[in-house]
């Protein structure tokens, strides 16, 4: 294609590009943001002043790429706009087909590089090398195929043969050979001094390679590798972000990235779906697992929609996996999707990874039966089951526990409850339940003791505060003892409508009318925000205290 360029023109052009390309240089050593606008500016300036130079287009598709700014089929088509201004010349075969076995078009790339063996003559060293890095790389992708093993090994070997013909491909490859002896030899040296625990050294020896060869990206997650180690975790993501913008097609840096954010930085939720959301584009070996990820950050959002889409995007890439099936029912019980919980939760269940853990999912889907339908039998059943599978487990107990109680089974929640404190003898909860269980078979002394051993255990625990106050005020009538528990637990939860209103009780016993009245309008103020009591249950109690 011929275009009318004044010969000034073309001498501007020409001083953009040596500029541009001196500054992409740069930024490919250093990936500093400045080179890289400078690059970019230059390459620009020089298609202005003489669209047909195709070097400018094909070196802005790479820098443009590289940064991560367009994709790969417009990195094609810029080679392509190279091709059609110069097709003799063989740089924009070479960079199109360089862009086409990044993209796995093998048979496309190999057919830029023939014509670019064609259009270099003698001097076609690098687009053999490149063709026959090509054939390499597809006979990994696909079965083993003898033509392309023979083609591999032709072009392998006229490609070093006519080096010495290549001037460029020779100082490139000399280049090269620099760079990735400096690389080995930081690579080696850091993982030394880490094996020998001397992590600032190989921090430091990381730090400088980032700054002196061509791949930044790597040594600066080594680098966060190590502030992770030593859990200096807002250095690590400051390390392993850098390494991520250097290249972003790194899957690796980005999981990691990834991963840290979503652990150890709770506030950046946002930021860590959208490196997962990355993740989808070019981690495809890893999909159901990106996905269960999300849908965990999007429950943190209480985003129960989009976590219920991801999970099942998960299961959508390994239908036998557990957890997902886990992670799934319990974010269909957040969106009060009962009968697909339970369909989900059965599913983890019978596959059955580990004793322990199936046995936590157990105790989820009895609270499922228990809390949403009350049905305690199938409730006890799957707590039941879940002992067998882990008789370790006082949680299972506890919940068996109470679900022998709403049968009125006190004497097995009394045994169950036990059992429990066996297994953990600092459960103050199990003590608080077995205290209410005897409570309500008239083993007063004995309730007591066992509220006491609660309190002692957590001293904070306002609900065995109040329920020991009932004990003492309604069944050993003590009311000046009773009092005192239910202010204590009034001053751990000043949201507690029952205690304002045992306190108000006690204080009717103890002829304190005032008071009474005082804690009576509380309880009947707080019980409009926790409808724990009936308000006539309490205006009654508040009108007798002046009859």
């Amino acid at each position: 294609m011929l275009l009318n360029v004044s010969a000034e023109d073309k001498k501007l052009a020409m001083f953009e590009l040596e500029n541009a390309r001196l500054a992409h240089e740069r930024y490919l050593l250093n990936k500093r943001e400045e080179d890289c606008n400078q690059a970019e500016e230059g390459y620009i300036n020089a298609v202005k002043y003489n669209p047909g130079l195709p070097e400018a287009y094909y070196r802005l598709a790479l820098l443009m790429w590289d940064k991560g700014a367009i994709d790969i089929d417009t990195a094609i088509e810029q080679c392509e706009r190279a091709i059609e201004y110069s097709p003799k010349s063989s740089d924009g075969y070479i960079y199109k087909g360089y862009f086409e076995r990044i993209a796995e078009n093998y048979e496309a790339a190999e057919c830029e590089f023939q014509h670019a063996i064609k259009c270099s003559d003698i001097k076609s060293a690098r687009p053999r090398l490149l063709l026959a890095m090509s054939l390499s790389d597809k006979m990994k992708k696909n079965t083993f195929n003898i033509a392309d093993f023979i083609k591999f090994v032709y072009y392998s070997a006229t490609g070093i043969a006519l080096l010495p013909f290549d001037k460029t491909s020779f100082k490139v490859l000399c280049n090269g050979l620099k760079d990735d002896l400096i690389i080995s030899v930081c690579k080696f040296t850091g993982h030394l001094f880490e094996k020998l625990h001397l992590y600032n050294q190989a921090y430091s020896i990381y730090d400088r390679a980032s700054f002196n060869t061509t791949n930044s990206a790597l040594f600066l997650s080594k680098m966060g590798d190590i502030k992770v180690n030593n859990k200096n975790f807002e250095s690590a993501y400051l390390n392993y972000k850098q390494a991520h913008i250097q290249n972003p097609k790194d899957k690796v840096v980005l999981m990691k990235l990834a991963t840290l954010t979503q652990t150890c930085f709770a506030e950046f939720t946002e930021e860590a779906i959208d490196y997962y959301t990355k993740l989808l584009e070019i981690d495809k070996e890893n999909l159901g697992f990106i996905y269960y990820e999300l849908g965990n950050l999007y429950l943190r959002k209480q985003d129960k929609i989009n976590a219920i889409n991801a999970f099942k995007l998960a299961l959508s890439q390994d239908e036998t996996n557990p957890f997902y099936h886990n992670s799934l029912a319990y974010s269909y019980i957040k969106a009060g999707l009962y009968e697909d919980a339970i369909s989900h939760y059965n599913a983890a269940i019978s596959i059955n990874p580990d004793k322990q853990w199936t046995a936590t999912v157990c105790h989820a889907l009895g609270s499922v039966y228990a809390n949403f339908y009350g049905n305690f039998e199938i409730a006890s059943d799957k707590y039941k089951e879940g002992i067998s599978l882990d008789n370790n487990n006082y949680d299972l107990r506890i919940s068996l526990g109470d679900v022998y109680m709403a049968n009125g089974n006190t004497d097995d929640a009394i045994r169950t409850y036990c059992e429990a404190i066996e297994i953990n003898p600092d459960c103050y909860i199990a003590y608080s339940k077995v205290g209410l269980a005897l409570w309500q078979n008239d083993m007063l002394n004995e309730s007591v003791i066992s509220y006491e051993k609660s309190i002692e255990l957590n001293p904070n625990y306002d609900i065995a505060q109040n329920n020991l106050g009932v004990v003492y005020l309604d069944g050993l009538n003590e009311a000046e003892k009773a009092l005192p528990l239910f202010e204590k637990a009034i001053e751990l939860n000043p949201s507690y409508t029952l205690a304002y209103f045992n306190a108000g009780r006690s204080c009717e016993v103890l002829q304190d009318n005032i008071k009474a009245a005082e804690y009576y309008q509380m309880a009947l103020d707080m019980n409009k925000l926790t409808e724990d009591l009936q308000d006539e249950e309490i205006t009654t109690r508040l009108h007798s205290l002046f009859e």
